[in-house]
């Protein structure tokens, strides 16, 4: 079994801090949803478009190329540019006057972030033994719920006070100096790739990278399956850019306490989650030999009904805290054993090509069509007359994210080695 250094532990805490400090600038628009939507006259599709595509598109498809540059290049390095560039853009951000001057830095901003994510989980899989994948990459994505949960403290404590556009302008420095922190890492070999595997890998060309991509999901339908499972269960989180706004406009409450209670909730739940579904999906494949996305079904058949309780109680009422936490602690619980299980079974040479694939997927088919459908549905439903168009749309959202259970049981009942894997 590799051992583990003080300094692959220290890697993994700054991995996370960046990817905290990712998610906080990519949550901020939907946590200060609040303030930004007035302040910039939009509607509710122009909100959902900024959210979801207007990011997510270029997010996603350079997210692709940036897997092919992971496996190539210097990948601290590649970070510390990412990092650089989308923390200029958030500063952008803050300058924003109306829907096109807040879209053309979403796109940038999506384009640098994209770089994160490969370059990273590769990276910790060079590290960390399979035995401990489930909960390296559980706790790098610890950095989504923190990051969400700080989004949202920070809009419900610092926006009455400083302004949304302050804070895009501080934590867009903030991100500068963690640029720069990063590239003093450096780089350590690729691991089970020998010498003539890393000329090989050097010189496939994106062409071959993609076919070796789909004869890879070819021969490992786990991975279709989780490809199915999570884009299903990612519609469904994109139409959650807009829960500020529900909890505004149709629940009574106050924009900054709401949004500093959730931030808590959204913190506590998703951390836990974090932690509680890498270890247990470790669990799952270790002692029981079955692919970690069982978890995920058991998890998600467990806190289903919890999701559709939460958006039909009245106002006021305990259930909708408890939603908010109980989904946040199923969202967290999904990263560590999603993508534990596509490194484990992506071929070493193009593993972080098929980490960019799997997160174009989720993000391009499942988080901007939910953002914007769910902008487009609540446009239409105020406009027929409808007096609570966001909770008939998450509502029916929550419903649709239950079509993912069935692809993570029938993943779950493909066992696999881990040792198979590569």
């Amino acid at each position: 079994m590799t051992k583990v250094s003080s300094k692959d532990y220290a890697f993994l805490g700054l991995l996370t801090l960046i990817n905290v400090l990712n998610f906080v600038d990519r949550s901020l628009l939907a946590s200060f949803a609040n303030f930004i939507v007035p302040d910039l006259e939009l509607s509710d599709t122009q909100f959902g478009t900024l959210a979801g595509l207007a990011f997510l598109f270029f997010y996603s498809i350079m997210g692709l190329f940036m897997g092919v540059l992971a496996d190539t290049m210097n990948r601290p390095r590649l970070i510390a540019f990412g990092v650089a560039l989308w923390s200029i853009f958030t500063i952008a951000s803050g300058a924003a006057r109306g829907f096109i001057t807040m879209a053309i830095p979403r796109m940038f901003i999506g384009i640098g972030e994209s770089i994160l994510t490969p370059s990273a989980v590769s990276s910790l899989s060079d590290r960390f033994p399979e035995s401990k994948m489930g909960f390296a990459i559980g706790f790098y994505y610890m950095g989504i719920p923190i990051g969400a949960g700080l989004s949202l403290l920070i809009a419900g404590i610092f926006g009455p006070t400083i302004g949304w556009r302050n804070c895009f302008y501080i934590l867009g420095a903030l991100g500068l100096l963690l640029a720069l922190t990063m590239l003093f890492v450096k780089e350590i070999p690729r691991k089970e790739v020998s010498e003539q595997v890393d000329e090989f890998t050097d010189k496939l060309k994106f062409r071959e990278r993609f076919a070796l991509l789909i004869q890879t999901l070819l021969n490992k339908p786990v991975l279709i399956y989780m490809i199915l499972a999570g884009v299903i269960l990612h519609i469904t989180l994109g139409g959650f850019n807009f829960d500020q706004l529900w909890l505004v406009q149709e629940r009574g409450y106050d924009r900054a306490e709401i949004a500093t209670a959730a931030g808590i909730l959204v913190f506590i739940g998703g951390v836990g989650g974090n932690l509680f579904g890498g270890i247990v999906g470790d669990v799952f494949v270790t002692k029981w030999g079955y692919p970690r996305s069982m978890s995920l079904f058991w998890i998600g058949l467990i806190t289903a009904p919890f999701g559709i309780i939460y958006r039909l109680v009245d106002p006021g009422s305990l259930w909708i805290f408890i939603g908010i936490f109980i989904g946040s602690f199923q969202v967290g619980c999904f990263w560590g054993p999603a993508f534990a299980t596509v490194q484990e079974l992506a071929p070493s040479k193009i593993r972080a090509t098929v980490i960019a694939f799997y997160i174009l997927t989720l993000n391009l088919l499942g988080l901007a069509i939910g953002a914007v459908v769910a902008g487009i549905s609540i446009d239409y439903l105020r406009a027929i007359g409808n007096t609570q168009p966001y909770t008939w749309t998450l509502l029916g959202l929550n419903i649709f994210s239950l079509l993912s259970l069935p692809f993570f049981f029938i993943a779950g009942k493909k066992k696999y080695l881990v040792k198979e894997a590569n």
